[in-house]
């Protein structure tokens, strides 16, 4: 795997096999944490021997490190093309704001992971995510200045941190149902950035 001029990684398409394991370990892990779960635990939730996973993973905490650093990688790179497309200001961050509310929806196993057993990954693919992570806030923070002018760097990057922290709760806290809870959660965001909820925020 490569890193692109913007800092992601080309990565190959998984197989259907390796990513039912993914998709196992991420429900498990979701459910019983990250320690809570053995090899052979995500083995017998897709058939198999846990053994017989080491032939896709070399460990658990390698498929681990996939999920996170995986869903820290899309969401970026599909944020970059959404916004390629989306005019500067209110309406990239309505684009953003959709982008996310879509992650929160799709992946509710996965942000649950990330809030919970990020610091079981190891040293450097932490640095990795966390990076990507910044990255990503950076986006929001300039898409919100861009749609809201006057207010300060600081501001908007904790605007933006507060915002996705209400878009992801969704995993504890949806109750509507799918389409129900996306419009909730984008019309509770975008009124957070309104620029009168960011006035005198500067």
């Amino acid at each position: 795997m490569v890193l692109t001029s913007e800092g992601v990684r080309d990565r190959p398409v998984a197989s259907p096999r390796r990513q039912q394991i993914l998709d196992a370990a991420a429900d498990l892990f979701a459910r019983h944490g990250f320690h809570g779960v053995s090899i052979n635990d995500i083995g017998r939730q897709v058939g198999t021997s846990g053994p017989a996973l080491y032939r896709h993973f070399p460990s658990k905490e390698a498929v681990l490190a996939e999920l996170l650093i995986g869903i820290s990688e899309r969401i970026l790179s599909l944020a970059r093309e959404r916004l390629a497309d989306a005019e500067p200001g209110r309406q990239a961050l309505a684009v953003l704001v959709d982008w996310h509310v879509q992650i929160a929806l799709d992946h509710p196993a996965l942000i649950t992971i990330q809030d919970r057993d990020l610091d079981s990954l190891a040293e450097e693919e932490q640095r990795n995510v966390r990076r990507l992570q910044r990255t990503y806030v950076e986006i929001w923070a300039g898409t919100i200045r861009d749609a809201a002018p006057g207010v300060g760097e600081a501001s908007a990057r904790s605007a933006a941190h507060a915002v996705l922290g209400l878009i992801n709760s969704t995993p504890h806290s949806a109750r509507l149902g799918r389409e129900a809870t996306g419009d909730l959660l984008q019309r509770m965001a975008l009124a957070a950035l309104s620029p009168q909820a960011l006035a005198g925020s500067g």
